[in-house]
């Protein structure tokens, strides 16, 4: 592409590219398309973006397209990868000048040099660093703060490489540099430090920024560009500056207005100190050894002291307390039980630990914490009166613990009293005794210690297991305060019950359940109370009884039923539909006199909640409890259900990215619970293909749902389905884990169980390549059960079809059919250990007995083999009568009886019935082993002679003899 003749044409094209018109815009961007591997269209690019006299909206757009061909075609093994000529050009154009004076086209220029030298720097990029640092020093303040710009996105880039190579080459850039970025950062934060006590507002804004990059530059180089930078003054000179540094930035933020654009980049900085500590201490705990004593007094200063009074802010608190948790977390400074096997930078850093951690310092850190930061505020009090939903899900469901003040503190209490729990567990219990009996509703102050106090024994209930009889404090002062009805005993209120929630699990006798649903059902009938009850675990811990709970049932279901309706919040609707699940997934089939209510509602939320993905996950799992519940009963969901489920699973349609999992799961228990295949059931089949071709985590799901077809009506399903099936069986056999593969053997051998005489021509295609991995020797002992299995079942059960098949791997391999059939029965004699399930053992018996009588000589020589495997097989099945010392066949089944379930196994779902009915069809479990071989034993001394079947009797190893006439005594 000529640069003259080509600029002119692709600064139009450009132009129309960021056109609002459709008409203009698709055209141009197909255009730009094309032009993407055309040799010099970057260099064009380059020329219009750096041309500051052009409209912004273009230049934006050279930039980007600019930046997106480094990806697709700079590394030199990239199709249509850029020349090594036209790449010398552009680098050198890249960091020709540092003026751009648009900021966010200056920072995409940025990132597009950092990604160039990703791949290009130092080995083909050498000048870049020093061109970077010489431009960082220039007086023009646009060119000195692009450059420090482009410095920062570099040094980042390159910072995260992983390589071995790569990270060598960062170390050596770090030890080259870091010096010069120490000084660069010092001079700019002194600067900017004097223009504050001047007054000078735009200049230390100014300055303040240039502090903000310096400062991002060494963060990098610190963490990432030293293996033990401990060893390094610098290094270690620049963490314990940052501690003066954060005190004089904190001290300036006092003089500096909240509203006053400084504010927020000065937080900023303040904020970016404390992540250079806290990714130090990640990256090198034992290099953060001498900073751990500094860093406690820091952080415990400004937090739990009036050190930070004024100052500090939360996002800073939040912060310092990450610090804090780190340090006492972190599994580098714990010692081993045994002192001896602790090294000594361990043993060192635990010392200071322990040195600063006192009683008076825990104490203190612990009443801070409670006192003062698990405080409800005015603010959220507000926010729970005027919307408590808002104020739930505010609490639940915000940022995480690492940004959120309330979450972090949480943390970081449970935290250090897990580590120090033998200290502060007298300070709690003396908190805890401070405020027996119930609090003056008039006084808001000792109602909010009271609710703080209630958390930290709540969030420590592992820790006080020992030290709380929680059961007498349930009776004696919890359940009472519940009954309090007081408005202002709301808060109480709402932190009892959440507090036995976090017992229950801990400490909880069975008998007190009873008392607490009843304090439960009357505090559902407290909307603004309610939202905030949305843990499950009243009813869903190790204890449950439903007997306890039934006479609560009806009344809990109605009044949660009550809830979800009145509630408007999806995360609300959420929490409510879990407790309901539980409470069906609980009570099982007793739920069915109550859930009317529900399964008119769930389709009405299903439509409200279509571009809320996340609720309708939660719809899902309602309804996979639902269905378990109701049993048969649950067909006449059908007309709602079955669209869900087809919805689902649509690979074609959007929402399956979240909806896949439990649509599939609600799918297997549909058909586990389904009476008959009904057409539309039948249908929803239409999907599996596609969902079969992706090949993902869910495909163990997908083999269940086509093994719960075969089960629910194999002749309706197969002759709809098979063809396709075994197609798609084909394709993934080719290319399928082994685990995998044995799923798709599982369901031929479920085919050929349920008919075994149109299954094995259904799946024929299938069935050659499993021969020949007997034949083979196929190495995989759990695959070959399965083939064995399979051919097992064919040769018992369809004797006609086998023998064409035999026929057929005759003619493939090019082999004498007899030949063929000899190398089978002994790898199948070989590998018979590989068999470790009972029923196989004794289909495999069943089936090579099944070749007798016979005059055949190859079966006749593999004989021995075949009474070997029958006397394995006897001895698996057979049991003697202690009574009568004779022996009868264990697997054998004769009538269909209901199984007796206890209260907490779930009764048996029309699938396990419709396997019990054909285990009475199938052969493993109607013919007695011993019986067979009786008889075959029989036939074959007939058409021998007893002078033949002797000779024949004598190739057999005569403890096996022995063994096989003790099982047949009596015939």
């Amino acid at each position: 592409m000529d640069l003259n003749s080509a600029s002119t044409i692709v600064l139009q094209v450009l132009t129309q590219a960021t056109s609002q018109d459709t008409a203009v815009l698709k055209p141009a961007e197909e255009q730009l398309k094309q032009w993407e591997t055309q040799p010099g269209f970057y260099s064009v690019l380059l020329n219009i973006f750096t041309n500051h006299t052009l409209d912004v909206n273009v230049r934006w757009l050279a930039v980007l397209y600019f930046k997106n061909g480094i990806d697709r075609y700079w590394r030199r093994v990239a199709p249509h990868a850029l020349s090594e000529e036209e790449k010398t050009t552009l680098r050198a154009g890249l960091i020709t000048n540092f003026n751009e004076p648009v900021n966010q086209i200056a920072t995409q220029i940025s990132v597009l040099i950092a990604k160039v030298a990703r791949v290009d720097c130092p080995r083909q990029w050498p000048e870049l660093i020093p061109t970077l640092l010489e431009s960082v020093k220039v007086q023009d303040d646009l060119r000195q703060h692009r450059a420090l710009l482009t410095f920062y996105h570099v040094t980042k880039t390159l910072a995260s490489k992983r390589l071995a190579a790569d990270r060598k080459l960062f170390y050596d850039l770090a030890s080259g540099i870091y010096s010069f970025a120490c000084s660069l950062w010092n001079h700019h934060t002194d600067t900017f430090l004097q223009q504050v006590c001047t007054g000078n507002e735009a200049a230390a804004t100014n300055s303040l920024e240039r502090t903000l990059l310096s400062l991002k530059v060494l963060r990098k180089l610190t963490v990432h560009g030293f293996v033990e930078p401990h060893w390094s003054v610098e290094v270690m000179g620049f963490l314990h500056a940052v501690f003066e540094r954060l005190k004089q930035f904190l001290e300036c933020s006092r003089s500096i207005r909240a509203e006053n654009v400084c504010r927020d980049r000065l937080e900023k900085t303040i904020i970016l100190f404390t992540k250079v500590l806290l990714d130090f201490l990640d990256q090198h705990p034992f290099s953060f050894t001498p900073l751990i004593q500094r860093s406690l007094e820091f952080a415990v200063s400004y937090v739990f002291t009036e050190a930070g009074e004024g100052i500090v802010f939360e996002r800073f608190i939040v912060q310092c307390m990450n610090l804090i948790k780190m340090i006492v977390k972190n599994y580098a400074y714990k010692p081993s039980k045994n002192i001896e096997d602790s090294s000594p930078e361990t043993l060192e850093a635990h010392k200071i630990k322990t040195a600063f951690f006192t009683y008076p310092t825990l104490m203190e850190i612990c009443r801070r914490l409670v006192t003062h930061y698990f405080l409800l505020t005015k603010e959220e009090l507000t926010m729970w009166e005027e919307d408590p939903e808002s104020f739930t899900v505010e609490e639940t469901g915000g940022d995480s613990w690492k940004y959120s003040l309330r979450p972090c503190t949480e943390v970081l209490f449970i935290d250090i009293f897990h580590e120090y729990n033998q200290t502060l567990t007298p300070v709690l219990l003396e908190m805890v005794r401070g405020l027996q009996g119930s609090t003056n509703v008039e006084d808001t102050s000792a109602i909010l210690i009271k609710d703080a106090v209630y958390n930290a024994v709540g969030l420590a209930a592992y820790e006080l297991f020992d030290s709380v009889d929680f059961d007498q404090w349930f009776k004696n002062q919890l359940l009472a305060e519940l009954q309090v009805s007081h408005n202002r005993y709301k808060p109480i209120r709402r932190r009892v019950i959440w507090l036995i929630g976090q017992w229950i699990s801990v400490k909880f006798k069975s008998d007190l359940r009873p008392m607490l649903y009843e304090a439960i059902r009357n505090l559902l009938q407290d909307q603004d109370l309610v939202v905030s009850i949305n843990k499950s675990c009243y009813i869903y811990d190790f204890e449950f009884r439903t007997d306890q709970f039934l006479p609560y049932l009806e009344s809990m279901f109605t009044l949660l039923f009550q809830l979800l309706q009145e509630v408007t919040q999806c995360d609300t609707k959420m929490h409510v539909l879990h407790v309901l699940s539980c409470v069906i997934e609980r009570v099982n089939m007793q739920i069915r006199p109550y859930v009317g209510c529900l399964v008119q509602y769930l389709p009405l939320l299903w439509k409200q909640s279509e571009e809320h993905n996340m609720l309708r996950c939660a719809i899902l799992t309602t309804l996979i409890h639902l269905v378990q519940g109701l049993g048969t009963d649950s067909k006449n969901l059908y007309p709602f259900l079955l669209p869900v489920i087809q919805l689902s699973t649509d690979v074609s349609q959007p929402p399956h990215v979240y909806l896949l999992e439990d649509g599939l799961e609600l799918w297997l228990v549909t058909l586990e619970n389904s009476p008959c295949l009904t057409p539309e059931l039948l249908r929803i089949f239409q999907n599996m293909s596609a969902l079969l071709e992706l090949s993902s985590e869910n495909l163990k799901n997908c083999f269940k749902i086509i093994n719960a077809y075969i089960f629910l009506s194999s002749s309706e399903f197969l002759q709809t389905y098979a063809a396709d099936l075994c197609r798609s069986f084909c394709e993934l056999l080719e290319d399928i884990t082994t685990e995998g593969q044995v799923q798709v053997l599982k369901v031929v051998e479920n085919v050929l169980k349920v008919n075994p005489i149109l299954g094995p021509q259904m799946f024929q295609p299938l069935l050659p390549s499993i021969f020949k991995g007997i034949l083979d020797g196929e190495r995989y002992p759990v695959v070959m059960s399965t083939y064995l299995g399979i051919v097992g079942r064919v040769l018992l059960q369809n004797a006609s079809f086998f023998s064409l098949l035999l026929s057929q791997m005759a003619c493939e391999l090019g082999q004498e059919l007899d030949q063929i059939l000899g190398n089978m029965i002994e790898t199948w004699v070989d590998r018979m250990d590989n068999i470790t399930q009972p029923e196989r053992r004794k289909l495999s018996a069943l089936a090579l007995l099944s070749l007798l009588p016979s005059l055949n000589s190859v079966i006749q020589d593999k004989f021995c083999g075949i009474i070997n495997i029958s006397v394995e097989g006897l001895h698996d099945v057979m049991t003697e009568d202690p009574e009568t010392g004779t022996y009868k066949d264990c697997m054998l089944m004769s009538h269909f009886e209901e199984p007796i379930t206890t209260e907490d196994e779930e009764p048996p779902t029309e699938q396990d019935k419709r396997k019990k009915m054909l285990a009475l069809k199938d052969p493993v479990h109607t013919v007695s082993l011993q019986q067979f071989v009786y008889e075959k034993l029989k036939a074959q001394q007939e058409i021998l002679g007893e002078q033949g079947f002797q000779a024949l009797m004598e190739t057999v190893d005569t403890e096996i003899v022995a063994q096989l006439q003790e099982f047949l005594q009596g015939f």
